[in-house]
């Protein structure tokens, strides 16, 4: 395929995404739709600081399909690059002409900021600015909060403006959870760009191509586990079906599967070039659902036309990910019997490695290319051995996805000032010791003691932690007594205080002599946002802490019920109510910031967007903010007494 301008398709499909950034390694992902040599070039202002080729050392390709590769670029600078200046970074493709490369401005004008050639970014020597939020679900009717950071990005003029990263805490995608017209889009993709398919083991179907026509291929899939007791407990635990009446009904019907429709997912959801290949049907007949279809295909057309500054925003900040549960599918993880369940099955355990596997390639990698070559070099086997019969191996698969649930870097953290420390809460569970049914520690006291041992020492410190470490007492409880009646999966029973051991080690961590004086604990998963102020009881010179959560970018709580669970929480658990002794995290004192704009006394607020926070040189919030993604949003303000 050419790379000469005029054809109907660009040569990129997706990125760059500009991930990792330091002034001694710059990283990009991108996806091409043919092997290419890459050249790059880095300027402050108009002189050049770098102009070259990128070396051999500096990219991994991998070939993904007939005609889909991916790129990561580890471009290290020599010298340096200088912090607190805006640097313009351009990327040049070239396939049998080596002088004839094309820029970004040819090729995706989309991701140059307006009156801009290239796209740019500013290494930040202090994180003074920080933009965080979770939960992009595409098919929710809510405006993109990318978009939102999109338009912060066009508004930072000054330097103390200028976002020093975007943190993506969680759900990135949903891969659990796909409307029917994203469904036909993936397949679309897959097909036009041969992503490989697999052979698939345990299930009533025996290839992923099958998944395109077979029976009830939309909204069904749920069916496809074979009928035995042992996967009706399956189709129970893992792909849901259930209600949950406190939160949400889980909707499974279009669980992603293959590998191919992982990755087709992550390029629809991070680019509008993809899109292209995509053509116009409603492949249902059914009345009703093909009503939901419709409704779902406007909600999926208004995300596409928000797509170019969607991918504006992520090619033009440092960004920084880490999975919660639906980026793998819901509920990951929650127990060790919902572990043996789900990974004992051979269908299961190919499903949860190949969102997986993708998170790797698609999210994990671009922290920290360091972390993973072990795992990357596995990835280059598998896929140098599937381009032969352009499908994947299947013992090849097998056992990369076993290296994958045996591997324990997801987390990283960041030399930053002040340092930046991502928790993985899903791979490394303390089991609970009551029941196997009964909700996981979301970290092992291994872990939690390797945390500890991060952070010691430091004056400052900012925290990722996918869900709350300090969330809301009300759903907490409600959460712990339908863990009680054996029923956790009903009410998505994963926070920090389910399990006694976890938040015992935790809270110890906060007590520490050595422990950092100032806390910023960044989350996510709720569906809500909320600020809290932190302190230990009985201890003056204990650290502070700040509880800072933002969700969803493109997902919302359903508003009155919310509204009724702020108001109980607030009656339930006023400062003098005995219930605040009932809870494990009594030895800490918590006061609730207002929502500017709210009612008198309400905490949360419901609006997808994207969190800010601004820190001044001690690591402390001088300001906390929702930015919502249809514009204006609140400033958490105030604080009362409570707990």
């Amino acid at each position: 395929m050419s790379l000469e301008p005029g054809g109907k398709f660009g040569p990129v499909l997706a990125g760059p995404v500009l991930r990792h950034s330091s002034p001694d390694s710059i990283v990009l992902w991108l996806v091409t739709r043919e092997p290419v040599s890459l050249a790059v070039r880095i300027f402050n202002g108009e002189q050049p600081l770098l102009d070259r080729t990128a070396a051999e050392s500096e990219v991994v390709q991998l070939r993904i399909g007939t005609r889909a590769w991916l790129n990561l670029l580890t471009i290290a600078p020599d010298p340096t690059l200088p912090r607190d200046i805006r640097l313009d970074y351009d990327l040049g493709l070239t396939s049998d002409q080596p002088d004839t490369a094309r820029w970004i401005r040819d090729w995706a004008p989309h991701l140059c900021p307006e009156g801009r050639e290239r796209p740019g970014f500013t290494l930040k020597s202090k994180l003074d600015r920080i933009l965080h939020g979770s939960c992009r679900r595409p098919h929710h009717p809510a405006r993109d909060g990318l978009v939102r950071v999109d338009e912060e990005l066009h508004k930072a003029e000054q330097l103390e403006e200028v976002p020093a990263l975007l943190l993506m805490t969680g759900d990135q995608v949903y891969v659990d959870d796909v409307a029917g017209p994203m469904l036909h889009a993936i397949q679309c993709v897959i097909h036009q760009l041969g992503l490989y398919q697999e052979i698939l083991e345990g299930a009533s179907i025996s290839h992923s191509r099958e998944l395109t026509s077979m029976a009830d291929a939309y909204y069904h899939r749920d069916k496809l586990l074979p009928e035995s007791e042992f996967n009706e407990d399956l189709t129970e635990r893992f792909f849901g079906g259930v209600r949950k009446p406190v939160f949400t009904t889980a909707n499974a019907g279009n669980h992603l599967i293959s590998f191919a429709e992982v990755m087709a997912m992550y390029l629809l959801v991070w680019s509008p070039e993809p899109w292209a290949l995509v053509t116009d049907a409603e492949p249902v007949d059914d009345p009703d659902e093909l009503a939901r279809y419709r409704k779902e295909q406007a909600a999926i057309d208004d995300f596409r036309r928000s797509l170019p500054r969607a991918a504006r925003a992520l090619a033009n900040v440092p960004v920084y990910m880490i999975f919660d549960d639906h980026d793998v599918t819901d509920d990951w993880n929650l127990s060790a019997l919902w572990e043996t369940t789900a990974y004992e099955h051979p269908f299961s355990r190919r499903i949860i490695g190949n969102a997986l596997l993708g998170y790797l390639l698609c999210q994990g990698w671009g922290n920290q290319p360091t972390h993973f070559r072990e795992l990357i070099e596995h990835c280059q086997k598998l896929f140098e051995s599937s381009n032969r019969q352009h499908e994947l191996d299947k013992a090849g698969q097998d056992e990369l996805i076993d290296r994958l649930f045996h591997f324990h870097h997801w987390h990283y953290s960041l030399p930053t000032s002040p340092r930046l420390v991502v928790l993985d809460t899903r791979t490394h569970r303390w089991r609970s010791e009551i029941r196997r049914s009964h909700p996981s520690g979301l970290m092992d006291w291994e872990s939690l003691t390797d945390f500890q041992h991060e952070i010691l020492g430091e004056d400052a410190v900012v925290v990722v932690s996918p869900a709350p470490m300090f969330g809301v007492k009300l759903i907490e409880i409600i959460q712990r007594v339908f863990t009680f009646f054996g029923k956790p999966l009903l009410v998505d029973a994963e926070n920090w205080m389910a399990h006694r051991g976890a938040a015992n080690v935790l809270l110890n961590i906060f007590g520490h002599p050595r422990t950092p004086r100032h806390f910023v604990i960044l989350s996510g998963d709720v569906h809500y946002s909320f600020a809290y102020d932190v302190r230990l009881r009985h201890e003056q010179n204990g650290p502070h802490v700040w509880q800072i959560t933002s969700s969803g970018i493109k997902n919302e709580f359903p508003n009155s019920l919310l509204e009724w669970l702020d108001r109980l929480n607030r009656w339930l658990f006023a400062p003098w109510s005995p219930l605040n002794w009932f809870t494990k995290r009594r030895r800490m004192w918590i006061s609730p910031r207002l929502p500017e704009g709210r009612e008198a006394g309400e905490r949360l607020w419901n609006g997808a967007g994207i969190g800010e926070v601004r820190l001044n040189d001690e690591g402390e919030p001088t300001a906390i903010r929702q930015l919502d993604s249809g514009g204006g949003g609140t400033v958490f303000q105030q604080r009362i007494n409570d707990d």
